[in-house]
């Protein structure tokens, strides 16, 4: 099975992802961005360290139960920061704590290893995409 599959069969989406992102986005062609962003999204998703990460907290999920977010449970935080600085640099790590804080859209309804996992996809995504906004047309 895919990732995406995966990801799908636990209610992660690329559109869920997309709407998500989009809602803490500040700024002007919204509809440029979001088109953008899902090229982004699709170009990371094929990245075979993404993937690992984004496998590994599924199996985390699936096979090791914790009560709630604990607040001394790390892992996750690491796995979403891992995630995040590998697509957009060490820029990303400020984009993933405000999506980790605010846990827009589908992050406020994912357990604690998606929830990191998949923000700090988002958050590494929307980095890596305005690194190069000077390169849009």
């Amino acid at each position: 099975m895919e990732l995406i599959e995966l990801l799908e069969s636990s209610g992660i989406t690329l559109e869920k992802m997309l709407d998500t992102a989009m809602e803490l986005y500040i700024g002007e062609n919204a509809g440029d961005v979001r088109e953008l962003l899902e090229e982004t999204m699709l170009r990371y998703l094929d990245d075979i360290n993404v993937q690992s990460l984004l496998m590994a907290a599924l199996l985390l999920e699936e096979n090791f139960r914790v009560d709630g977010d604990p607040v001394n449970l790390v892992a996750d935080e690491l796995i979403g920061i891992s995630i995040a600085e590998y697509i957009g640099g060490k820029m990303a790590l400020f984009n993933f704590f405000y999506y980790d804080t605010k846990k827009p859209g589908v992050l406020s309804r994912l357990p604690p290893f998606l929830d990191d996992a998949i923000g700090g996809f988002i958050a590494g995504c929307m980095t890596r995409l305005f690194e190069s906004e000077a390169d849009w047309p």
